[in-house]
C-alpha cells in the first residue's frame, strides 16, 4: 500500500509563496487520486485540491482557486502543492491523502484511504 509523506511546511509572511511536497512511500500514486486537505485548530478537515494521477484532472476548492495549484512529477512519484498569495486564513496543518475516489467524493476526507502525518503552514500577517 502507498503511504504519502509530506514535507515543506514552515512560517511565511502574508503574500508569500510556499511549496509543499507529497511523496509516495511503499508504492506509487499510479491509479490513485492524490489530494491535499488542511485543518486549522478547532475546525474540520477542509479539502484544498486534488489531482487524478492518470489523466491529470485537477479539482480545486473555491477558497484557494487562483492561488493554489498542484504539480505532479511522474518520474519521482510526487505531487507538489504550490501556494501563492498566502493569507493568514491559510494557516493550518496540511495533509496529503491518497485514494481511489469517484468524482462526486473528491472533496470528502472519508473517501481517502491513506494519509500523511501532516505539515504545519503558518502565515503571519
Amino acid at each position: 500500500q502507498v503511504q504519502p509523506v509530506e514535507s515543506g511546511g514552515g512560517v511565511v509572511q502574508a503574500g508569500d509563496s510556499l511549496r509543499l511536497s507529497c511523496a509516495a512511500s511503499g508504492g506509487t500514486f499510479s491509479s490513485y487520486t492524490v489530494a491535499w486537505f488542511r485543518q486549522a485548530p478547532g475546525d474540520d478537515r477542509e479539502f484544498v485540491i486534488s489531482i487524478r494521477w492518470s489523466g491529470g484532472d485537477v479539482y480545486t476548492a473555491d477558497s484557494v482557486k487562483g492561488r493554489f495549484t498542484v504539480s505532479p512529477d511522474y518520474a519521482k512519484n510526487t505531487v507538489d502543492l504550490l501556494m501563492n498569495s498566502l493569507k493568514s486564513e491559510d494557516t493550518a496543518v496540511y495533509f496529503c491523502a491518497v485514494g481511489r475516489v469517484i468524482v462526486s467524493s473528491l472533496a470528502s476526507a472519508r473517501a481517502y484511504d491513506y494519509w500523511g502525518q501532516g505539515t504545519q503552514v503558518t502565515v503571519s500577517s
